[in-house]
């Protein structure tokens, strides 16, 4: 198992930005309005708060909620992002170099369940606001977009569905 001493301040934060970074993906790949992103951004504060949930057992997500809830906040993303394809792609590569790093130093099966983790995250900002609809009535739970974009995140992650 692997804790937050295991890795250098980069690679925290690295590890630390993941549930912000991937809920971003998904919110770029669809819009919804600005109330519906504020909903869908607050859900990855949710999967924070709420901590590992079924798995409690992974010290490295413990470790995570321990350090944001501790005060440590995600910083934002310096790269420009002048659309929201590139702020999903930003969030798709942070997918990708977390999935690497967990792949070099973290336990199969730790990283496996931090993976899972972070996908569940971004299933959970996918269903926070509907798509659609007018004032809420109508629309869908998680649209073809979020839908795409959560199975560009699992790729990202290595992940299997």
């Amino acid at each position: 198992m692997t804790t937050k001493a295991d890795y250098t301040a980069e690679e925290w934060e690295l590890i630390v930005r993941a549930p912000l970074m991937a809920g971003m993906a998904v919110v770029a790949a669809s819009p919804s309005g600005p109330i519906g992103m504020v909903k869908e951004m607050f859900a990855v504060g949710r999967v924070l708060a709420e901590g590992s949930g079924e798995d409690s057992t992974n010290e490295l997500i413990s470790a995570l909620v321990a350090d944001v809830k501790a005060g440590h906040r995600p910083t934002a993303p310096t790269e420009s992002m002048a659309s929201v394809e590139e702020a999903k792609d930003l969030g798709l590569q942070a997918c990708r170099d977390v999935a690497a790093l967990l792949a070099r130093k973290a336990p199969a099966a730790e990283a496996e369940g931090f993976k899972r983790w972070l996908l569940t995250a971004a299933q959970n900002v996918a269903e926070a606001a509907k798509e659609g609809g007018f004032l809420g009535i109508g629309g869908v739970r998680v649209s073809d977009a979020e839908r795409a974009a959560l199975g560009d995140i699992a790729g990202a992650l290595e992940v299997k569905t």
